[in-house]
Order: C-alpha cells, then structure tokens, then sequence
C-alpha cells in the first residue's frame, strides 16, 4: 500500500526537519511541525510557550522525574495532558489529510495505520556539531551542549510515553544516516518507499 502520512523523528542537527519540509514538497503535501503547537496548545488549555518547550521534549532530566511529577485527581500530571492533546491532534490530522510530521512521537501514535511510513534521521557527530554551530551560531562546545540536551529529553519523552527505545531502528520503517548519504539522497529513498 502505498504510504500517505511520513513521521520524521531525527537527532538535532541531523537535518531531519529539512528533509521531511523537503518531501513534503516534492510530495506536494502538508508538513506539520512547529505549526502543530498552537493545536495542541488549544486542546490542552496551554499556552502556546509552554508547548513548544514541553510536547516533544520531557522537561524533566530522566524518567524517574517523569514517573514521580506532580498528578491532579485523576493521576495525570501536566506532562501526561499535553501528551493527550497531541496525541489527539496527530490522530485527527492523520485522519484527514496526507502530510509528513516531524517528532512528536507521531511514529508510536500512528502505529495502528498501515499508511504511515515512519523513518529515522541520524547523522555522525561531527557533522551535526558543524550544521548546529552554522544554523544556530554557537561555538562547537556550545552545539555539543545543545545536541547532547536536545537529544536527552526527545529520549526521555518517546521512551516514558511510547515504552519503546528511541533512536531504535526497529521501531521505524527506514533509518538513515544524512551525513553519509546526504539531504537529496535521504529525499529520495523516502519518495521512493511512499510510493511502494
């Protein structure tokens, strides 16, 4: 069958955001990243601030912290209902449209779709640490800092909420490697697996 919705989840500074903008193009699809914030943050009640630094990232260090934060009556704590919030809305998007969605845990929450091709970015150090310190202008100290904290708390969300490894290449359909293969190349092979 061929596949309708791509999930990208990616390491930071792997390219992963534009390469999913990149198919979505060529695909002539929507692309949800940072745009989905404001839908989750409705549905939650949060303020928009509040879920960009916390849907995809536990804003805590490890999974003890995410297991012992505080819960209301019902034994959900804020993590768990924003957590609800998105989960809602990349079910409802996957309901009515093609699209490539970027993080989010969208691969585990559309497991149950068998028109979801889900792929996993990753690259080789130092080539990340280069495109962090180019895109965001920090030092090379400072974009390991920020690769390495990034990549922490992306770990800890999709593990806490999905009990799966992330970064896991079974859990995918396609794991690739941009620094070895390159954006276009990457692009391509997504294309590719869609239409088959």
């Amino acid at each position: 069958m061929a596949k309708r919705i791509i999930t990208i989840s990616r390491e930071f500074g792997s390219g992963g955001r534009f390469i999913g903008e990149e198919v979505a193009k060529k695909l002539g699809i929507k692309y949800y990243d940072r745009d989905i914030i404001a839908q989750i943050a409705e549905q939650s009640g949060f303020s928009p601030e509040y879920i960009k630094e916390n849907a995809e990232l536990s804003p805590k260090k490890g999974l003890f912290a995410y297991a012992f934060s505080g819960r209301d009556i019902t034994g959900k704590s804020i993590e768990d209902m924003v957590y609800e919030a998105q989960r809602n809305v990349i079910l409802d998007i996957a309901a009515k449209e093609s699209c490539v969605i970027i993080g989010r845990n969208a691969d585990f929450i559309l497991k149950d779709r068998d028109d979801v091709l889900n792929v996993f970015i990753h690259g080789d150090m130092s080539e990340k640490i280069k495109r962090i310190c180019a895109l965001y202008r920090v030092s090379e100290d400072d974009a390991v800092k920020m690769m390495n904290d990034t990549d922490k708390r992306r770990s800890t969300n999709y593990n806490f909420y999905t009990e799966q490894k992330w970064g896991m290449a079974g859990n995918y359909t396609l794991s690739l490697n941009s620094s070895q293969l390159g954006y276009g190349m990457c692009e391509r092979m997504i294309l590719e697996c869609v239409n088959h």
